[in-house]
C-alpha cells in the first residue's frame, strides 16, 4: 500500500490532504479492502518523509468520515461501508475532471485532441 502513496510538497492542496484523498481513491478503486489494515503513523510517514502530525490528521480526518476505524491497542483498517453511502470513482474525479475540461477549453483544444491527450498519458501510466 505505501508504494501507491504520494505527496507533492509544491501542490497547493495541504499534504494531510493530498494524502487523505489518495486513500478515499485506494478503497473506492478496491485496491484497499474492508478490513484490511493500513501501515502505522509512523511507517506512512517515514515513507513520505512527511511530519506523523501530518499523517495523524489526515487518518483522524477518514475515521471522523467514515472511511477508516481505529480502536485502541489495533491498527488502523479500512472501514465496512454499506453501498448506502455510495461514493463512486466517479464522484472523487469529478473536480479534477472539470478542472481539465475547463483548461482544455481555455487552451482551445478540441475534444478529439484531449481524448488522443488523455489516451497517450494512459498508456504511458501503463
Amino acid at each position: 500500500m505505501l508504494d501507491l502513496l504520494n505527496v507533492n510538497p509544491s501542490n497547493g492542496d495541504p499534504i494531510y490532504r493530498q494524502l487523505s484523498d489518495q486513500i478515499v481513491r485506494l478503497i473506492v478503486g478496491g485496491q484497499l479492502q474492508p478490513q484490511e489494515v493500513l501501515p502505522s503513523v509512523r511507517q506512512i510517514a517515514e515513507h513520505l518523509a512527511v511530519n506523523p502530525m501530518t499523517v495523524s490528521r489526515a487518518i483522524q480526518q477518514l475515521v471522523e468520515q467514515g472511511w477508516l476505524e481505529r480502536r485502541r491497542g489495533q491498527p488502523t483498517r479500512v472501514a465496512q461501508r454499506g453501498d448506502s453511502q455510495g461514493t463512486s470513482s466517479a464522484d472523487l474525479m469529478s473536480p479534477q475532471v472539470n478542472s481539465l475540461i475547463n483548461q482544455a477549453k481555455q487552451l482551445g483544444v478540441s475534444l478529439e485532441e484531449l481524448n488522443a491527450i488523455i489516451a497517450k498519458a494512459w498508456q504511458q501510466a501503463q
